[in-house]
């Protein structure tokens, strides 16, 4: 933990006190996202001391050209931003002739942030003394509308405490933004145009290169003392830049506010001739509501995404506080409405790392959507992957391989790979398998084969093309080697035979082989549409099983486990308990040279493996190799935890798997990476919800059914979630003493519970 100024609370995140040096902390914290769009939680007023602007669009990014000191064949062109959009939360506040700008204050007090997860909004409150002598007293309140996803709202309250003044605000439009993470400082944004209609104002613009259009549009409107007024208006403009000066006497004591309904239209959804128009009609409908009433539906949505999503946990607020958190960010960053989305590592909270999906999506995301939302939403992220299915091809091709071999990128918007890292776009290869398991993962619990016979079988196929022609047979071993990989732990590169990446070159090449044979048997003119466009011979088949039979695993008898790679125990075993505790994080205080060549861990690896297919493994096993690894593991990716707490749970390592949840769930929170300033690790919260739904509920599929190990650790006194069960809601509510499950919506419903087969009635609750 290296921050613990979040208040507890079970459903907002708090702030009190204003402190300049924690503001970039807090602007991630409390960003605020509808799957379309999202922004930090930056302040409206203009603010002089150290802040991270960010307001970004779903789906529109920037080619940043790569830079690198050394290039290689291969490298992709460039790397995918995401882009700081024109912004449109900026209201300039001047009171006497002075701007209020809260680094300038002679004073500051009673200063409040919250972020209410429950009803969807954002609001702050202060006093503030400014160097004119004037005392005020400001509240703001913004939210993005879930239903109305192109538009946001602002209301900003200002009420002058000590005596009459002059006052005005500015709300403004600028795309004269700069982006935090830029490879060569380019230009991003080419503004098109500048223009107003009465209190409506508008900037078109359109990104360099991807030639992405977008219309930024507000509209404002005035009351005093909650009396609607109207407002003659100055235009301040410049060529990237409108804002409109409304300018009033405003007695003591009296509170004046505007409302600000702005937001985007672009050409990811409309005609980027049209956009103008479009904007109209959306501050049309939004005008028409007025802010009170897109409130008041902001709540209903936000009250029907916790009513399946939500989890609930007794006796032990920060635990509480802390899924609540995760899982309100992981609803702002993807709604799953639109399948040429994705869930970018920092969603809508930060620029580090670009792209928009990495493989988190389908290793750590998948579960999460499927379970709180419905089976389409799950299905459209597996095609987002099919869609990238010919770039996948190409990025295949660029690295020499051939025949439809496919290798899905790293990091993407568009399917090609764009990462900037030679030794993660050439050789952090396992992220193909995730692919494959993920269409493993929605098949076996939606239990909708359809989709492997529609699209999925040609992913399949593609990937164990790849894998088939990246194996090499050793003469020495007698088997199929891969070299050259870096595995999950990136703190090893280039090593021969890694585990995880071998284990799961063998299973998907397995897999395809099965579902061939599955497709080609019970989906005749599905498999000849596929032959037809893949071209599949029957001598591909021999060779895919013949490197699936004869695949090498590191092993070692001496320890009883696998090992990570070749040559792991070549390295100086020294166990992070031993690690003096201000070497950490070693990716902040060591050479990348040193890191090489430890023996440390950045997430799970070999563990990540058994993980997957903890099914294939015996408890023993699993023991062995948590026991083995886990004390080498440093934790410094957001994705190590949550895999940790869950096998520590499935091991009855219960105050282990408590530490791990607390540290995944408050990961941001409390800035366990120290890294919060630059965005929230968006992915790895999906990771947060299985820790409790998984680690703690014990939820797996065996036998086609759903099955419960329910645990609970010792500082709770009860927990409950929701599980949307191919289109059954079931809810699980954990006691020390016993465990009820009972149905929302459904039909009586066989369950596993600790090994026995369990019959929840439609009714009621059943106890077990």
């Amino acid at each position: 933990m290296n921050q613990d100024y979040i208040i507890p609370s079970a459903w907002s995140i708090l702030e009190e006190g204003f402190e300049k040096d924690r503001i970039t902390s807090s602007e991630s914290l409390m960003s605020i996202g509808n799957g379309a769009m999202g922004q930090r939680a930056n302040f409206e007023e203009e603010y002089s001391g150290k802040t991270f602007q960010g307001s970004y669009i779903g789906g529109i990014y920037y080619p940043d050209k790569t830079r690198v000191g050394w290039w290689k064949n291969g490298y992709p062109e460039y790397f995918a931003k995401v882009i700081n959009a024109p912004s449109w939360i900026g209201i300039k506040v001047v009171i006497d002739g002075e701007q209020l700008d809260l680094n300038t204050c002679s004073s500051v007090s009673n200063f409040r942030r919250e972020l209410n997860m429950k009803e969807g909004w954002l609001s702050r409150s202060f006093n503030a003394t400014l160097q004119n002598g004037v005392e005020i007293k400001v509240s703001a309140q913004r939210f993005l509308s879930m239903e109305h996803d192109e538009i946001g709202a602002i209301k900003y309250k200002v009420t002058p405490l000590n005596r009459d003044v002059t006052m005005s605000y500015e709300p403004y439009l600028d795309s004269g933004i700069t982006n935090e993470d830029t490879n060569w400082d380019d230009k991003f944004w080419n503004t098109l145009s500048v223009s107003e209609n009465g209190n409506r104002a508008y900037i078109m613009a359109h990104t360099m290169k991807t030639m992405f259009h977008v219309c930024t549009a507000m509209y404002n409107s005035f009351t005093v003392d909650g009396r609607p007024i109207s407002l003659s208006l100055k235009t301040n403009k410049t060529d990237t830049y409108i804002g409109h000066i409304y300018e009033t006497e405003i007695k003591e004591g009296e509170a004046f506010t505007i409302h600000k309904i702005a937001g985007y239209v672009t050409s990811f959804n409309h005609d980027k001739d049209t956009l103008k128009d479009e904007a109209n009609k959306v501050l049309d409908t939004a005008s028409a509501l007025g802010y009170k009433a897109l409130l008041e539906k902001q709540k209903e949505d936000w009250a029907a995404i916790w009513a399946m999503s939500d989890i609930v946990i007794d006796g032990d607020v920060k635990a509480q506080q802390g899924i609540r958190f995760n899982i309100m960010q992981l609803n702002q960053t993807y709604s799953g409405k639109d399948s040429r989305l994705n869930i970018g590592p920092k969603g809508f909270t930060g620029e580090k790392y670009g792209g928009s999906t990495y493989w988190d999506t389908e290793a750590y995301c998948i579960p999460f959507y499927m379970a709180t939302k419905d089976q389409q939403v799950a299905r459209n992220l597996l095609t987002y992957r099919y869609n990238h299915l010919e770039k996948a091809i190409e990025n295949a091709e660029k690295l020499g391989f051939k025949n439809g071999a496919a290798l899905y990128p790293m990091v993407t918007m568009n399917g090609e790979e764009c990462h900037n890292e030679w030794e993660i776009t050439f050789e952090e290869i396992h992220r193909n398998g995730a692919m494959i398991f993920a269409i493993y993962n929605y098949v076996r619990y939606t239990g909708d084969y359809s989709y492997i016979p529609e699209k999925g079988l040609e992913v399949l196929i593609a990937v164990a093309r790849f894998w088939e022609q990246r194996a090499t047979f050793s003469k020495k071993k007698d088997s199929y080697v891969i070299l050259g990989v870096t595995g999950p732990n990136e703190y090893e590169n280039n090593v021969n035979n890694n585990f995880y990446t071998n284990y799961l070159a063998k299973w998907c090449l397995d897999y395809a082989l099965e579902h061939v044979q599955k497709v080609s048997a019970d989906f005749s003119s599905d498999y000849k549409r596929i032959l037809d466009k893949t071209n599949l011979k029957e001598d591909e088949l021999k060779s895919w099983k013949a490197v699936a039979d004869r695949m090498y695993f590191p092993y070692s008898e001496e320890k009883g486990v696998y090992l990570q790679q070749d040559n792991f125990l070549d390295k100086e075993l020294i166990t992070v308990a031993d690690l003096d505790k201000n070497q950490r994080p070693i990716n902040q205080k060591w050479s990348w040279d040193r890191i090489l060549r430890s023996p440390y861990i950045k997430q799970a690896d070999t563990l990540q493996c058994l993980y997957f297919f903890e099914d294939q493994f015996s408890e023993e096993e699993l023991k062995k190799h948590f026991d083995f690894y886990e004390p080498f593991t440093v934790h410094e990716s957001s994705l190590s935890p949550c895999v940790h707490s869950i096998q520590a749970a499935k091991l009855d390592r219960m105050e282990q798997a408590y530490t791990f949840y607390l540290r995944t769930s408050r990961l941001d929170l409390d800035d366990y990476n120290k890294e919060v300033h630059e965005g929230l690790h968006i992915t790895s919260m999906a990771g947060t919800w299985m820790s409790v739904v998984e680690g703690f509920g014990g939820m797996r599929i065996k036998e086609d059914k759903l099955s419960f190990e329910p645990k609970m650790p010792e500082a709770w006194d009860g927990f409950s979630f929701k599980i949307n069960f191919r289109g059954q809601i079931l809810k699980v509510s954990v006691q020390k003493e016993k465990v009820g499950f009972s149905l929302d919506k459904g039909d009586n419903l066989d369950i596993i519970v600790n090994g026995k087969n369990v019959e929840v009635k439609a009714e009621g609750i059943t106890e077990v």
